[in-house]
């Protein structure tokens, strides 16, 4: 089997991923979306992550996207800039085979890289428990669980919250301060 290729998406790469999450909206619960965005508001949700400064990245095994990450502010407000949510969806044939671990693993790498100090992650569903031990394993520590916050295919669903500092945390002030 082809190693995989980790790099930032590429235009070319939306249909691939708007594929990919397709997938987990229409069939899964890591997403609380109930209709799969079209190419162009996926490409538009790109657009505004990349003109942050932030990573958008692709995994790509055989020349075929098979996984995508990103991360985004957790927050609009100024005092959040610091603190990004990642977002990892890996393509329903790759499950299980170390896509995400890879994806998670340079999205940190990356955000730190942009400055972020803090990286969330909001995870749909407490019974998600690949993303749960995912996060676990690459460092993340459990911050909260807000029970039934969401309805999605006759069922209530919780949200597990986890945090992981990034760089120096909160252990320095950012040098940009305001």
């Amino acid at each position: 089997m082809p190693e995989i290729l980790l790099r930032p998406t590429v235009d070319g790469d939306v249909d691939a991923c708007t594929a990919i999450y397709r997938h987990h909206v229409l069939h899964g619960t890591a997403s609380f979306e109930l209709e799969p965005p079209d190419p162009a508001e996926m490409a538009r949700r790109r657009a505004d992550v990349l003109a942050k400064g932030l990573p958008y990245l692709a995994a790509v095994r055989g020349g075929r996207v098979v996984g995508y990450a990103y991360a985004n502010h957790f927050r609009p407000r100024p005092a959040y800039r610091y603190t990004v949510e990642d977002s990892i969806y890996v393509d329903d044939s790759e499950r299980g085979r170390g896509v995400g671990r890879l994806l998670l693993a340079e999205l940190v790498s990356r955000s730190e890289a942009a400055g972020a100090r803090q990286m969330l992650a909001v995870i749909g569903d407490s019974a998600n428990r690949a993303s749960i031990g995912l996060h676990r394993a690459l460092g993340f520590d459990d911050c909260g669980l807000l029970r039934s916050v969401g309805h999605k295919f006759g069922q209530w669903r919780d949200v597990v919250m986890m945090q992981r500092l990034l760089g120096p945390g909160d252990a320095a002030a950012p040098t940009d301060t305001a």
